[in-house]
């Protein structure tokens, strides 16, 4: 059960020429990065990417790199869990994207490699639905619960409903749907910016859920997973700490965040969270002015490895 919520291997993209995508600043408020970035800024950037890789590898946590190199006017490539997900059973779903640069970044190569390293039955590809103007970005989109089987996602332009309900239907999710705004009353662009949930804990900015009944629903639905509930404030939220993910390596769990979101806990949300798992602080100051962070670069491996 652990592994199915906390996976043991990620995938990452190495951003060779970061830069800021214009075509998303308008309705990502995390996005703090609207004009070009420097040459100076894109070396930092490949050196955040880098130390993250190293941080995780020198826990034991398996990480797939995949290079970037800037070619194809991508500047969001480093965060693919937008356009990809992974499911135990040997299932990979493929997301349509909102923007049109954003679309570039699906990799065929690496839905082949996935095939080649673990057992996949099958790829369902959502991608045509960009035709008709529909998106559904990944787990930024939606946070899976995979043990409860329920997908927690912000209304948004990025998250239509009817491709939520195929994808529900199709991997066997509950959808639990909630409109959510920042302070500034801007919808929150991805789920994953205000909630993180981890095998036995979760992370949530439920004051940004703006119903109150919603609210209360989606509470009760994280604690009737036996989940302890640690919610976390607006300004938390700015610094990433929602933005998180559990990871697996070998008999310890660890919480990757940015060391920013983790500066910003109070020591009794410390406290709860190390109790079930390591904090695994992450400095990406640059990248996280394209408007994501940790948990955005990292693309959850749910696959078995093939022998």
């Amino acid at each position: 059960m652990t592994l199915q919520q906390a996976p043991t291997a990620v995938l990452m993209i190495r951003p060779h020429r970061f830069t800021a995508n214009p075509e998303t600043a308008a309705d990502n408020s995390f996005q703090t990065c609207s004009g070009s970035v420097t040459g100076e800024e894109a070396i930092t950037a490949l050196g955040e990417f880098d130390q993250t890789v190293n941080v995780l590898e020198a826990k034991g946590i398996t990480v797939h790199v995949f290079d970037d190199h800037g070619d194809r006017n991508t500047p969001d490539s480093v965060f693919p869990n937008n356009w990809f997900s992974t499911h135990t059973g040997g299932h990979i779903a493929v997301y349509p994207m909102f923007t049109a640069n954003r679309r570039l970044e699906r990799r065929w190569d690496i839905v082949e490699f996935l095939k080649r390293e673990y057992r996949v039955q099958d790829v369902i590809d959502y991608s045509g639905l960009e035709e008709d103007n529909l998106s559904l970005e990944g787990t930024g989109a939606m946070v899976l619960d995979h043990i409860e089987r329920v997908a927690y996602t912000a209304q948004s332009n990025r998250a239509d409903p009817v491709i939520l309900e195929r994808f529900c239907t199709n991997f066997n999710f509950e959808p639990m749907v909630f409109q959510s705004e920042n302070r500034d009353g801007a919808a929150v662009y991805h789920t994953n910016v205000i909630m993180a949930i981890a095998t036995n804990y979760a992370l949530i900015c439920s004051s940004m859920i703006v119903d109150p009944d919603r609210r209360k629903a989606v509470l009760a639905r994280l604690e009737e997973s036996g989940r302890d509930v640690i919610d976390l404030s607006e300004d938390q939220i700015d610094a990433f700490a929602g933005n998180a993910m559990e990871l697996t390596a070998g008999s310890t769990r660890y919480l990757a965040m940015s060391s920013k979101g983790v500066d910003s806990l109070t020591g009794d949300q410390k406290t709860r969270i190390e109790a079930r798992a390591a904090l695994l602080p992450i400095s990406i100051p640059t990248i996280e002015t394209a408007g994501g962070s940790v948990r955005c670069m990292m693309a959850g491996i749910h696959l078995s490895k093939r022998r």
